[in-house]
């Protein structure tokens, strides 16, 4: 009797790999993402970090897939000393959003909501990395097929667990920026 029970676990085990296995994997979709302050891996200007007018940079990018509700803006820096540095969280922008302009650091377009930076502010905090090597800064686009129902102030953290299996597409440009 006891080979029985292993012998229809085992066929249990085996054919739910095996239904798991068959079904597709779900993989977003890419949005280019674009910026006239910076090209991708280039550097980013002073004007847009704590060495100058900490101004979000303008951010453009690429029509998202059919079904989208929302989307999100998350920028970091995983060159931290103290781990990934989170710059600006902004999420809850109309999917009709092309983009944004420079400068929309403190306004975000309505109905839109920031979320808190590492700094525990919520809008854009520019790059500001201590002295040494240049980090990296990624600015992440993320198209959703919800509308994350979180409060202005969200975390990094939040955002993203809110965010799990919504992505329909997402994109980033990266740049960097170095101080002597």
């Amino acid at each position: 009797m006891r080979d029985i029970v292993v012998w229809l676990a085992a066929l249990s085990f085996a054919w739910a790999m095996t239904a798991c296995a068959s079904e597709p994997v779900k993989t977003p979709s890419t949005i280019q993402v674009l910026s006239k302050a910076f090209s991708n891996g280039g550097a980013i200007p002073a004007r847009f970090t704590c060495d100058g007018s900490n101004l979000s940079p303008d951010l453009a990018w690429s029509d998202p897939p059919a079904g989208v509700k929302s989307l999100v803006i998350i920028c970091d820096d995983p060159d931290a000393p103290a781990g990934t540095w989170v710059h600006w969280v902004l999420y809850g922008l109309p999917a009709s959003e092309k983009g944004l302009a420079e400068g929309t650091q403190a306004a975000a377009p309505s109905p839109a909501r920031h979320g808190l930076n590492s700094w525990s502010r919520m809008g854009y905090g520019g790059p500001c990395p201590p002295p040494g090597k240049p980090h990296r800064y990624f600015f992440k686009v993320y198209a959703l097929d919800t509308l994350l129902g979180l409060p202005a102030g969200a975390t990094k953290a939040q955002i993203l667990e809110a965010m799990k299996g919504h992505v329909l597409a997402q994109g980033e440009i990266m740049g960097t920026y170095q101080r002597k």
